[in-house]
């Protein structure tokens, strides 16, 4: 078992599970966070209001009623009662390393360093896929010349009807 892995106080794949991207941002939601940090949801969002100018929008912004909607429904394991009024605030990983300056708590600190590890591991596997991708473009590109007799072909037996076709289904009269 890795060093880190021991030492973590939250399991590192309950972090990243919580990720998500919205606005084209990976974000994670204040109630996440709240249950991350174990504080009450209540007291994230005060000690946020209290100090909003330390979340300019890229660190930080609240979620469009559409958007927590469309959240909620990908989100099944939503808890009774977890209705807030307000949809959740979205804070970026610059908003996650300011939230734990706000809350000034030991278990703030130590979550907030598991959570940018999640956030570096999120950004070396994207890395990792863009690579294989770029590679599988590659590939494509040099082989596309030989295999085009064979698409050529499958083509031409998709574009010929077959003479026992028969029509499936009801028709309408007028």
């Amino acid at each position: 078992m890795s060093k880190t892995k021991e030492t973590s106080i939250v399991l590192p794949e309950r972090i990243e599970r919580r990720i998500y991207l919205v606005r084209g941002k990976k974000v994670l939601l204040s109630p996440d966070l709240a249950q991350l940090y174990e504080v009450e949801a209540k007291a994230l969002n005060q000690a946020v209001t209290r100090n909003r100018d330390r979340f300019p929008d890229d660190f930080m912004f609240r979620l469009t009623p559409e958007e927590d909607k469309s959240l909620r429904s990908q989100i099944v394991t939503l808890k009774r009662g977890g209705h807030s009024k307000y949809p959740p605030y979205a804070f970026t990983e610059q908003g996650v390393a300011m939230l734990s300056n706000v809350l000034r708590s030991k278990r703030a600190v130590q979550v907030n360093i598991e959570i940018m590890r999640a956030f570096v591991r999120l950004r070396e596997m994207l890395a990792s896929d863009m690579d294989l991708s770029e590679r599988i473009e590659e590939l494509e590109l040099r082989y596309d010349g030989k295999f085009q007799v064979v698409f050529d072909m499958i083509e031409k037996l998709i574009g010929q009807p077959t003479k026992s076709q028969k029509k499936i289904g009801f028709q309408i009269i007028s």
